[in-house]
């Protein structure tokens, strides 16, 4: 089967684009699943931490079985786990239930999308590996962007389960798709590495004190990120009383600001190096955390400020982390997916604490967001600053 750059990149992409789907589609009827389940929409949201843990666990258990027994099947084996889950969790008639679920969906979609970079490595190498890569993440920058518009529509259409029957849905066009349009791209000859060189090259990463700085960087940034994620449905539906259509816009501007800084970021690597344009992201990100804690504290949070600074916060993350990442592989480059793996898995763990600390303990206020994305901001800079050095 003719394996060209535009086709892998665009089933690729399919692939990927599971995730953010999964995450922020039904962002826009947490309140009114939050209702259906006899929940607090801060508990409900908790959800969303749950398929975050899931996901960094799906990523650092399958990852090194896709090197085994290869990419379809793992691949294929993660789409049917997260399908019939998702179908599941139209059921869910308790919080306990739905996030049960939400976990077992997540262990899918980990197993789905840590194969996508892995086929193309397969693949490619060099620069067309480079032009697939970049084809991709300009097909993934619009997931996240249209998920919330396409959750809104579902819930006026029927209700927040359209929205699982609709990822349901999807998952099985992908397993129609990647089954009979992608072949197995890794090579049988390739030598796989045991469980327990799994695990030493995990260990070499982590003792690798540079290396943990850049993956701090991430999970921080990510971290914060999730913590505005987590507390959108009820900083935008509740505290700020805007209607499920209207989230979306004022969510998706967010993804617009970070494909924008992702093409600044391009811009100044002209002249600045990946570290330089790294910490100046990092401190960004802190004076934004630190100005949306200024104005909770002085009572003039209003909406247009909110928008704005969080705005700033989370658009450096197009100039972290793929500084961040590009620094990290520089180290590893021979056990490249194995970093990667680690990387993802760490910072969706960190993800999904930052949405448990928002969430838990059901705060009616600002404070649960603005203080945790202070804190990753404080991380982030801290870890790159003492374990890092600019070049």
């Amino acid at each position: 089967m003719e394996l060209n750059p535009r086709r892998v990149a665009l089933l690729v992409a399919a692939n990927t684009a599971l995730a953010p789907f999964a995450i922020d589609a039904y962002l826009p009827a947490m309140g009114v699943l939050a209702e259906s389940i006899d929940a607090s929409i801060h508990h409900t949201e908790l959800s969303i931490s749950m398929f975050l843990f899931g996901f960094a666990l799906g990523q650092l258990c399958f990852g090194p079985l896709s090197d085994r027994i290869g990419r379809k099947p793992v691949l294929l084996s993660g789409l049917v786990v997260f399908m019939l889950s998702s179908l599941m969790i139209t059921t869910a008639d308790s919080l306990t239930s739905l996030l049960i679920w939400r976990f077992v969906q997540a262990l899918g979609g980990g197993a789905c999308v840590v194969n996508s970079a892995a086929i193309v490595r397969d693949c490619f190498s060099g620069r067309e590996a480079a032009k697939v890569m970049s084809t991709m993440a300009m097909i993934m920058m619009l997931a996240p962007l249209v998920a919330p518009a396409v959750g809104s529509l579902l819930l006026h259409i029927a209700g927040w389960w359209l929205i699982f029957v609709f990822l349901a849905v999807y998952a099985g066009f992908l397993l129609w798709l990647l089954g009979t349009r992608l072949p197995e791209t890794r090579d049988p000859s390739w030598p796989a590495a045991t469980p327990r060189q799994v695990l030493g090259n995990y260990a070499s990463v982590m003792r690798h004190r540079e290396g943990m700085g850049y993956i701090c960087a991430v999970a921080a940034s990510f971290a914060g990120l999730f913590a505005f994620v987590t507390a959108s449905p009820f900083l935008y539906l509740d505290y700020f009383s805007l209607s499920p259509g209207i989230y979306p816009l004022v969510f998706g501007v967010n993804v617009v600001i970070i494909a924008l800084s992702n093409r600044l970021n391009i811009h100044l690597l002209r002249k600045r190096t990946p570290q330089q344009n790294l910490r100046f992201g990092l401190a960004v990100q802190l004076f934004a955390a630190l100005a949306l804690v200024v104005t909770t504290a002085l009572g003039l949070a209003s909406l247009p400020v909110v928008v704005v600074l969080v705005m700033l916060f989370t658009g450096m993350i197009g100039l972290i982390t793929p500084n961040a990442i590009s620094s990290l592989l520089d180290h590893f480059g021979h056990i490249s997916a194995t970093a990667t793996a680690l990387l993802g898995g760490i910072q969706f763990s960190c993800g999904a604490l930052a949405g448990v600390l928002v969430g838990l303990f059901q705060v009616e206020h600002l404070w649960p967001m603005v203080l945790t994305m202070l804190g990753a901001a404080l991380l982030g800079n801290i870890g790159v600053r003492k374990l890092t050095r600019v070049s």
